[in-house]
C-alpha cells in the first residue's frame, strides 16, 4: 500500500520539478522568436465578430507567447521515460514497481497525450506564423474524432471494453455503441477547449480534474494509471505556476487540446463516462454557455442570453475581475470534483 502511494506521488513531483527546470528554456526561445499571434482578435465559431471579447482580451493577445502546453506533455513524456529507463536499467523490486508504463492502463492516454499535442501544436504554429489562421475548427474536429475513432476501437477490441457503468446501477452491456460514445465524448471535450481563455484558468480547472481521477484511479486499483493523472497533475501545476496572472505564456492548442483528448481516455477507462459531467462540470458549463448562445442567436433572430459566451467571459463581461473568475471556478471545480469521484466510488 505504501509503495502504491509513493508510485503515485514519487512521478508527480518529479513531472512538476521537470517542467520547472524546462520553462526557462522554452521561456527564452518563445520570446526570442516572437512565438505569438501577430493580430489581435478572433471571431465567433458562428463567424460573426467578437466586439466584447476583443475589447476584452483583443491586444492582450499579441507579445504574449503561446504554446505553454509544451511544458505539460514534454514533463510528461520525460517522466514516464525516465522511471521506465531506471526500471530497465537497474531492475529491483522497487524500481520495477515505481513504472508506470502498461499496455492495459497508460499506453493508450500517453499516446494520445502526445498525438493530440503535436496535432495542437501544428495548429499553434500554423497562427503564429500567420498560415491560413491555424488549422480550421473543421479540420481539427476531423483529427479529433479520427483519434477518438482509433481509440475506441484500441478500447473495443484490443481491451474488450463494451460497457459503462452506472452508478447505483451496476454495469450497462452497449456492445459496438461504446464506439460512437467514446468519439461523442471526446469531441464533446474538445469543444470545451475554449475555456483556455483567462490567465490560469484551464490550468487550474484541468489539474484538479486529473487530479480527481489519479483519486479514482487509485482507489479502483488501476495504480498504473492514477500514477500517469499523477503525473500530468504535476505537469499542469508546474505550467499554472507560471500562468498565474500575469500569465508568461498561453496554454494555446498543443496543450488543451492534448488534455482534453487524454481525458477522454481516462474517463473510459476508470468507467466513469457517466459521472464526467460532474467531475469535468467547468468543461461542460463553458460547452452548455456556447450552445445556449449560438441556438438562441439562432431561433431568437440574433438575441443572446449572454453577454458574450463561453460564460467565464460573460462573468467579466459583467464586470468580475479576471482573477475572481478563476479563483471561483477553481472553487467550484473542486467541490464538483469531490462529488463525483464520491459518486463513481460509492455507485459501483
Amino acid at each position: 500500500m505504501i509503495l502504491n502511494v509513493v508510485k503515485v506521488f514519487a512521478p508527480s513531483a518529479v513531472a512538476f520539478f521537470i517542467g520547472m527546470f524546462i520553462t526557462p528554456l522554452l521561456t527564452h526561445y518563445l520570446y526570442k522568436h516572437q512565438m505569438w499571434k501577430k493580430r489581435a482578435g478572433k471571431v465567433a465559431p458562428d463567424g460573426r465578430a467578437t466586439p466584447i471579447f476583443n475589447r476584452l482580451h483583443g491586444e492582450r493577445e499579441v507579445g504574449t507567447p503561446r504554446l505553454g502546453g509544451i511544458i505539460i506533455w514534454v514533463s510528461t513524456g520525460l517522466t514516464t521515460l525516465i522511471f521506465t529507463l531506471i526500471a530497465v536499467l537497474h531492475p529491483t523490486i522497487v524500481t520495477e514497481k515505481l513504472t508506470f508504463l502498461s499496455r492495459n492502463q497508460t499506453w493508450l492516454p500517453l499516446f494520445t497525450l502526445i498525438v493530440a499535442s503535436l496535432i495542437g501544436l501544428a495548429d499553434d504554429w500554423m497562427e503564429i506564423k500567420g498560415l491560413a489562421g491555424g488549422l480550421s475548427f473543421r479540420r481539427r474536429l476531423i483529427l479529433v474524432t479520427i483519434l477518438g475513432l482509433l481509440g475506441a476501437l484500441w478500447f473495443y477490441f484490443k481491451l474488450e471494453r463494451s460497457s459503462i457503468d452506472i452508478p447505483f446501477g451496476g454495469e450497462l452491456a452497449i456492445g459496438w455503441l461504446i464506439i460512437p460514445l467514446f468519439v461523442l465524448v471526446m469531441v464533446f471535450l474538445f469543444s470545451s477547449s475554449v475555456i483556455d481563455g483567462l490567465d490560469g484558468l484551464a490550468g487550474g480547472v484541468m489539474a484538479i480534474i486529473f487530479g480527481a481521477y489519479a483519486g479514482i484511479a487509485f482507489f479502483q486499483n488501476q495504480i498504473d494509471l492514477a500514477a500517469f493523472s499523477a503525473v500530468v497533475t504535476g505537469s499542469i501545476l508546474a505550467f499554472l505556476w507560471f500562468n498565474i496572472p500575469p500569465a508568461r505564456f498561453y496554454m494555446s492548442e498543443t496543450g488543451i487540446l492534448g488534455l482534453t483528448a487524454t481525458l477522454t481516455i481516462v474517463v473510459f477507462l476508470t468507467e466513469s463516462v457517466m459521472t464526467l459531467p460532474i467531475i469535468a462540470f467547468p468543461l461542460f458549463a463553458t460547452v452548455l454557455s456556447n450552445v445556449i448562445q449560438l441556438g438562441s442567436k439562432k431561433l431568437r433572430q440574433g438575441k443572446k442570453v449572454f453577454h458574450i459566451a463561453p460564460l467565464h467571459h460573460h462573468f467579466e463581461a459583467l464586470g468580475w475581475p479576471p482573477t475572481k473568475v478563476v479563483m471561483r471556478y477553481w472553487v467550484i471545480g473542486v467541490i464538483m470534483a469531490v462529488v463525483g469521484m464520491i459518486i463513481t466510488l460509492i455507485g459501483r
